[in-house]
């Protein structure tokens, strides 16, 4: 893991981290519009990140917002941590609601098709986050009255 990411890595542990990442969640979605999924805050420091674009599942307006990924298989894993909140973000209800979507990544945008992960498929894909970000198992320890929802993005053909 690079010095910075693993700084980072470490400082996101913290619940100071957690009121900052929420902070600076407008400007990290800025960020990646602006430049098409190319460069984000946590893109700037080392991390993969993407724009996420669903449909809110009550207003049916689009909802975007930053999130970590994995690639794995052609897709893509995302976590709804909400940095270890009481309640699932609103993007994962949005995703289950309505799992089409879109992303916006390396000056692409691209449709995805959530799907929620369970049983062993799901902890095999929150081991590879995990391990990516290790925050995550923070995360989960502090939102251990919820199951942290893990979704793959699959690229749908056009």
């Amino acid at each position: 893991m690079p010095t910075l990411r693993r700084i980072v890595a470490n400082f996101g542990k913290t619940k100071v981290f957690a009121a900052i990442g929420r902070r600076l969640a407008p400007a990290d979605r800025w960020m990646l519009r602006v430049t098409g999924g190319k460069l984000g805050v946590g893109s700037a420091v080392g991390l993969r990140t993407l724009l996420l674009t669903t449909i809110g599942r009550t207003s049916g307006q689009k909802r975007e917002v930053p999130l970590l990924y994995v690639e794995r298989d052609g897709g893509y894993i995302v976590i709804g941590s909400n940095w270890g909140g009481e309640r699932h973000p609103a993007w994962s209800s949005n995703l289950l609601a309505n799992p089409g979507a879109v992303v916006a990544l390396r000056g692409k945008r691209l449709a995805v098709r959530g799907r929620l992960l369970t049983g062993g498929e799901r902890q095999e894909m929150w081991d590879a986050v995990a391990s990516y970000w290790p925050a995550y198992n923070t995360y989960a320890d502090r939102a251990d009255h919820r199951e942290i929802r893990v979704f793959v993005l699959d690229p749908v053909q056009p």
